[in-house]
């Protein structure tokens, strides 16, 4: 991972974050902490769904599924 993006992981752990995963679902949650794999900890996560939101809860996301992560 590179430094800026691990500067910018850095400052939005605690932040609101949008996650799309590599077979087009799209995570919503706080990032509690990440590595140098980018495998991530989401806190109260949910499912962006067609049909609303599902709730989640805690959620480890392994590093080769993640697409895009953005602040939310």
């Amino acid at each position: 991972m590179s430094d800026a993006a691990q500067r910018l992981l850095s400052e939005n752990v605690g932040r609101v974050v949008l996650v799309r995963l590599r077979e087009g679902r799209i995570l919503r949650g706080t990032l509690k902490s990440f590595d140098q794999h980018l495998n991530i900890v989401l806190e109260d996560a949910e499912a962006l769904t067609d049909s609303g939101p599902e709730k989640l809860g805690m959620v480890i996301i392994r590093g080769e599924n993640v697409v895009l992560i953005s602040p939310a």
